[in-house]
C-alpha cells in the first residue's frame, strides 16, 4: 500500500481524470453527440407528456404471428405522430402503445381505435384514389388469407426475393377477375392511404395463389406482405386503459425533481464531510461518481426515465451513502480499538463488505420482484433502483477504497481526520421488548379500525386509486382558482349532464388551479363530450392540455393480484435469501416478521392520511421492505459475528444489547442521510412525487424503529437466548458497562 512519489501522482492524475471524464460524459456524451449524456435520456409520458393506451385483444383464439402483425400495424400508424412512439406486448392478450410528446391525444385514440385497411386498386381505382373521389377497390384484406415473404435461391433473377399470397376462396374469384381486366397494368396495393406497392399484371392468375416479385432485398418483401397480413388481420382490440399526460406537469417535475435532487445531494455531503471527515469528502467524490454512473447507464443502455425513476435514483443516492456509513463507522471502530490507520482502513473495508452486498442484495430482490409485475411507470422506478444498486456497490467497495488509498499514502494519516472516537454506554434494548410489542400493535390496530370505520361509513377502506379500482379520472388545469363549494355547485354538474353519468368525485390539487374528476369507466366519445363541456364554461389555462386516465375493471383486478403477489414473492425471496446467509431460520422469521410489521404499520399511515393507493404504492411497500431488510441484515451480520467467540458463559442479553448499541450510529446515520434526499423531494415535488415520498419517509422512519427495537428482540424471544446461559444476576452489571462501537467493553 505504500507507493512511491511519481506513482502517487500517475495514481492520482488517473483518477483525477477518470473522475472528470466520467462527469463530463455524463453531460456531454461519449460523442460530442450527446450519445451516453443526460441530453440522451429517454423520457417516459409522464415527464414529455403524451398519450398511453392499452388494448386488450377480444378473441381467444389467436397465433403470435397475429399479435406481431398487430404491433408492427400500430406502430405504423403511430410513427408518424412521434418518432419515439412505443408499440409493445403486455402479458398473453394486451397491446400498449406510447406516444410521447403530442397534444391531439384525443384524435389519436380515435385513429387507434379504428382498424387500418388494406385495399388493391386498378389505374381507375388509384386515380380516384388520388384525387380524393370515390372509388371500388377490387379486392380488400378480408380477400386475403396470408402473406409470405420468400427468397427463390434457383432464381436467375439479380432480385430473388418476392411475397407469396393466398386469397380465400372469394378473394380468388375476385383476384382472377382483376388480373385478367389489367393484363399489362398496373394493381396499387393500399394500406392505410398509402400505396405500398404497385406490381405489374403479367397474366391472368387463377388457383387462389399469387407471388409479387422483384423485391430489391428480404427486407423489403418481408415488410410488404407484413402490410398485407396486418390490413387482413382479424383480431378485434378494445381499449381497457388509456392516460393523457401534459407535458407542462412533465416540464415541471423534472425541474423541481432536479433541484431538489442538487439540494439534497448538496446537504447530503455536508452531512458526510461534518460527521466523517476525511471519509466523508471522500464519500462526497463517490456520490457525484455514482449520480454520473446512473445517469450515464441510464442513457447508454435507453431506459425509459418516469417520475418514479427520478425519485429511484434520488432515493438511490441517499441508499448509496449506506455503504460508505458501514464502512467508516467500521474504520472508525478498528482505530478506536487500537490499530493503525492503514490497518484499520483495510479491516473496515473487509468486514463491511458482506454487509454491504447483503443490504444490496435484498434490495435488488425487490426491485428485481417489481420489474417482474409492475407496469409502466413502476417499472421505470424498479430499473433505476436496480441500477442504482448495482452502481453503489461498485462505489462503495472500489472506488472508495481508491480514493482513501491515494488520500493517505499522500500523507494524511492521522487518526483524528478519519472521526472522532465514540464511546458508549450499552443500551439495554432487550428490556423495552414488551412496550415495543404494545405500541406498534396499538398503531397497527388503529390503522384496521381506521379502515373499518371509512368502510362502514360507505368509503373506501384505503384511498384506492384507478389502478386498483377502475374508472376514470379527468384533470382541468383552469386559468384561475376554484373553490370546492363552486366545483360541486357549478362544475360537477356540467360534468354530469355531459357524460350521463351520476358519480362524480372532485380532488383539489393544493396552491394550484389543477382539480381532477374521478368517475366510473368513461367511453372515448364521454371523455371527449365532458372536455368540451367543461372548457367552454370554465376556459384552461394557456399552454395546457385535459389529461385523462381510464382503466377497466378487468386491469384494476390483475393490478391488486400482482400487488399482492409481488409482495409475497419479495418476502419469500428475502426469507430464502437470509437463511442461506445466516444458516438459522430464526434469524429469517425475525426478519420477516419485522417486514410484515414496516407494511402494516405503514398501510396504516395511508389510512389516516387517506393518501392514494396506486401502482407506486407497491413500489413505496416495497422500497421499504427492501431498506427495512437492510439495517436489519447490519445488526444480525453483528450479533453473527460476536457468537463466533461466544461460549456457554456468553451473556446473550448483553451480546443482543451490545450488537445494536454498536451499530446504532449506522442506524442513525443511514435514516437520516435517506430521509434527507426524501424530505428535501416531498418538499420540492409534485402533487404525485409527494404522494410517493411520503410513505417512504415513514416507512424508512418505522424501519429503522423495527430494526433497532423487534428484530433483535424477536430472534432473542425464538431461542437465540439459548445459545448461551443468561444469568441473572449480570444484567444490572451489563447495563452499566460502556460499549465501544466495535462491541469490545471498557
Amino acid at each position: 500500500m505504500k507507493y512511491s512519489l511519481p506513482k502517487k501522482i500517475i495514481y492520482s492524475i488517473i483518477v483525477a481524470v477518470l473522475l472528470v471524464g466520467l462527469v463530463l460524459t455524463a453531460f456531454f456524451g461519449l460523442n460530442g453527440k450527446g450519445y451516453g449524456s443526460t441530453y440522451d435520456i429517454d423520457l417516459g409520458l409522464d415527464l414529455a407528456g403524451g398519450v398511453s393506451i392499452t388494448y386488450q385483444i377480444k378473441e381467444d383464439n389467436f397465433t403470435s404471428q397475429d399479435v406481431e402483425d398487430t404491433i408492427y400495424k400500430l406502430q405504423k400508424r403511430v410513427e408518424g405522430k412521434s418518432t419515439e412512439s412505443q408499440v409493445y406486448k403486455e402479458g398473453d392478450n394486451r397491446i400498449t402503445v406510447e406516444i410521447p410528446g403530442v397534444t391531439d391525444a384525443n384524435e389519436i385514440l380515435k385513429e387507434l381505435g379504428t382498424p387500418g385497411s388494406l385495399e388493391f386498386l386498378d389505374s381507375t381505382g388509384y386515380t380516384a384514389f388520388s384525387q380524393g373521389n370515390d372509388y371500388t377497390p377490387l379486392l380488400t384484406g378480408s380477400d386475403v388469407k396470408a402473406a409470405q415473404a420468400y427468397t427463390d435461391t434457383n432464381s436467375q433473377e439479380d432480385t430473388p426475393y418476392g411475397v407469396q399470397l393466398t386469397f380465400t376462396d372469394e378473394g380468388s374469384t375476385k383476384f382472377y377477375d382483376a388480373t385478367s381486366a389489367n393484363i399489362g397494368k398496373r394493381i396499387y396495393i393500399v394500406y392505410d392511404g398509402e400505396v405500398v406497392s404497385a406490381p405489374n399484371v403479367k397474366t391472368a392468375i387463377s388457383g387462389g395463389t399469387a407471388t409479387i416479385t422483384g423485391m430489391e432485398s428480404f427486407d423489403e418483401a418481408d415488410n410488404l406482405a407484413t402490410y398485407i397480413r396486418v390490413g387482413s388481420i382479424p383480431l378485434t382490440l378494445e381499449e381497457v386503459s388509456s392516460n393523457i399526460v401534459g407535458a407542462q406537469l412533465g416540464h415541471a417535475a423534472i425541474k423541481t425533481s432536479l433541484i431538489a435532487a442538487a439540494i439534497g445531494l448538496a446537504l447530503l455531503c455536508l452531512f458526510m464531510i461534518v460527521m466523517f471527515r476525511i471519509p466523508g469528502l471522500v464519500a462526497t467524490l463517490s456520490l457525484i461518481i455514482y449520480t454520473a454512473l446512473v445517469l450515464f447507464l441510464v442513457s447508454v443502455y435507453d431506459l425509459t426515465l418516469t417520475l418514479p425513476g427520478i425519485a429511484g435514483i434520488i432515493l438511490g443516492i441517499g441508499m448509496a451513502v449506506d455503504g460508505n456509513v458501514i464502512i467508516y463507522t467500521r474504520i472508525r471502530e478498528e482505530i478506536g480499538a487500537g490499530k493503525s490507520v492503514e490497518n484499520a482502513i483495510l479491516s473496515g473495508y473487509n468486514k463491511a463488505t458482506s454487509s454491504i452486498v447483503d443490504g444490496n442484495v435484498t434490495t435488488l430482490i425487490a426491485a428485481l420482484v417489481l420489474y417482474i409485475f409492475g407496469t409502466g411507470p413502476v417499472k421505470g422506478f424498479a430499473t433505476t433502483l436496480a441500477v442504482g444498486n448495482i452502481v453503489s456497490i461498485f462505489t462503495s467497495l472500489v472506488i472508495t477504497k481508491v480514493i482513501m488509498k491515494l488520500l493517505y499514502n499522500f500523507g494524511i494519516r492521522d487518526a483524528k481526520w478519519y472521526g472522532k472516537n465514540v464511546y458508549r454506554k450499552t443500551l439495554d434494548v432487550l428490556s423495552i421488548k414488551k412496550w415495543a410489542a404494545i405500541g406498534s400493535a396499538v398503531v397497527i390496530a388503529a390503522g384496521i379500525i381506521t379502515m373499518a370505520v371509512q368502510a362502514g361509513l360507505g368509503n373506501r377502506a384505503l384511498n384506492f386509486s384507478l389502478e386498483f379500482v377502475g374508472g376514470s379520472t379527468t384533470i382541468f388545469t383552469f386559468d384561475k382558482e376554484y373553490t370546492a363549494e363552486e366545483i360541486e355547485d357549478n362544475i360537477i354538474p356540467v360534468i354530469r349532464d355531459a357524460a350521463g353519468i351520476t358519480e362524480v368525485q372532485q380532488q383539489k390539487v393544493a396552491d394550484s388551479t389543477q382539480v381532477s374528476f374521478k368517475t366510473s369507466d368513461l367511453s372515448l366519445d364521454q371523455r371527449e363530450a365532458i372536455e368540451n363541456a367543461v372548457t367552454a364554461k370554465y376556459p384552461i389555462k394557456d399552454g395546457t392540455i385535459v389529461e385523462t386516465d381510464t382503466i377497466s375493471s378487468s386491469v384494476s383486478a390483475t393490478v391488486k393480484r400482482d400487488a399482492i403477489l409481488s409482495v409475497i414473492l419479495a418476502t419469500i425471496c428475502m426469507l430464502i435469501y437470509i437463511f442461506v446467509r445466516f444458516r438459522d431460520i430464526r434469524f429469517a422469521l425475525a426478519a420477516v416478521l419485522a417486514l410484515l410489521h414496516d407494511v402494516l404499520v405503514v398501510l396504516a399511515f395511508y389510512a389516516f392520511a387517506r393518501i392514494p393507493v396506486g401502482t407506486t404504492f407497491i413500489a413505496c411497500m416495497l422500497t421499504i421492505v427492501g431498506y427495512s431488510i437492510n439495517g436489519t441484515i447490519i445488526i444480525f451480520d453483528r450479533i453473527r459475528e460476536q457468537l463466533k467467540t461466544a461460549n456457554s458463559k456468553t451473556n446473550i442479553t448483553e451480546l443482543v444489547n451490545s450488537s445494536i448499541t454498536s451499530t446504532m450510529s449506522r442506524t442513525v446515520y443511514t435514516s437520516i442521510t435517506t430521509l434527507i434526499m426524501l424530505i428535501v423531494l416531498f418538499i420540492m415535488g409534485v402533487t404525485s412525487v409527494k404522494e410517493f415520498t411520503l410513505p417512504l419517509i415513514v416507512g424508512i422512519v418505522v424501519g429503522a424503529y423495527s430494526s433497532v427495537c423487534l428484530t433483535s428482540a424477536m430472534w432473542y424471544v425464538m431461542g437465540g437466548k439459548k445459545r448461551g446461559v443468561v444469568e441473572e444476576n449480570n444484567k444490572k452489571a451489563a447495563s452499566k458497562k460502556e460499549v465501544f462501537e466495535d462491541g469490545s467493553q471498557v
